[in-house]
């Protein structure tokens, strides 16, 4: 894809974040997924992130990894950017970029390092290591144990003209302004903290005009509508909406962790679109909690009916 477009894309839009579909038996569901991409694109995303943070990326194997990315060449084609996540370690990540390569991917999510803590000038070795490894545009994703403060990120922009995107999950402002203050629009940036649209008004405010909507797998129109309404300026809907939704998903997200990924699954089963359950060490969320996530759904299909 020319890279003008992929950029433009990743700019201004709403980017969507699919769940990976799993069968009874925990195992990737390749025909569910399809019927999953295609329904994500009838509906105007600017681009599609698979095998992401929300799509499980961190318990796929490689030959699953390779069926999800030619999958999601196939079903989407040219109609908008598709970007595929690597990382874990460096060996897997120019595994997975090559995969991803071949498959005809637009471009590559960096996840940080797989579990060992590292010092930033360490994280930037194992980032630029990955990127030299691959002609793909990639996006860095800072966050966990790969964090990049400013003066980082600049040296490897400077080092590596394929790193095209930073997607921010760190939610600290001070870097993330200091970031796009000294680099300006040598990188396009993205929000990436959990539930972004908690954040959205702030990452704005400072230049950031998109951001990962994981809600989109279950409260797609919802989640439009709370983009259009911020970018918009329409203050009416977007306090609404986080009062009435966002926020209240937000804390019941926070009781169990990894709950950012199995929420979203439990939503998706809400609605008729079910992915199957999430991978070990992650878990289901309880009858009581998935209750509440009912709630919250009929609450945003209020919301998009009272548009």
């Amino acid at each position: 894809m020319n890279l003008e477009r992929l950029r433009n894309a990743l700019s201004d839009g709403l980017l969507s974040f699919p769940i990976t579909d799993m069968d009874a038996e925990g195992q990737v569901d390749i025909s569910s997924y399809a019927d999953r991409l295609e329904w994500f694109i009838s509906k105007p995303v600017s681009t599609v992130f698979v095998a992401g943070g929300t799509g499980e990326f961190f318990s796929l194997s490689s030959a699953e990894y390779q069926g999800i990315v030619t999958t999601a060449t196939s079903v989407i084609g040219n109609r908008v950017p598709v970007i595929a996540s690597v990382g874990r370690s460096i060996p897997e990540a120019i595994e997975f970029a090559k995969v991803a390569e071949e498959a005809g991917i637009d471009g590559l999510l960096l996840m940080p390092p797989y579990l060992t803590s590292c010092p930033p000038d360490g994280a930037m070795a194992y980032a630029k290591a990955i990127l030299d490894s691959t002609s793909l545009p990639v996006i860095y994703y800072n966050r966990a144990n790969g964090i990049l403060p400013p003066q980082y990120l600049q040296a490897l922009a400077d080092a590596c003209p394929n790193l095209i995107g930073l997607k921010d999950g760190t939610g600290n402002m001070q870097d993330l302004n200091d970031t796009i203050k000294s680099l300006g629009d040598r990188l396009v940036y993205i929000g990436g903290v959990p539930t972004a649209e908690i954040i959205s008004e702030a990452y704005l405010s400072i230049g950031v005009n998109t951001y990962s909507s994981a809600v989109f797998n279950f409260v797609p129109d919802l989640a439009l509508r709370y983009y259009q309404a911020l970018r918009s300026g329409n203050q009416q809907v977007v306090n609404e909406i986080l009062q009435s939704f966002v926020i209240p998903f937000v804390r019941l997200r926070s009781k169990k962790k990894g709950y950012a990924v199995s929420l979203i699954k439990a939503g998706a089963r809400l609605i008729g679109k079910d992915a199957g359950a999430v991978r070990p060490p992650l878990v289901m969320p309880s009858q009581t909690e998935i209750a509440e996530l009912q709630e919250l759904i009929q609450v945003a299909n209020q919301l998009v009916s009272a548009q």
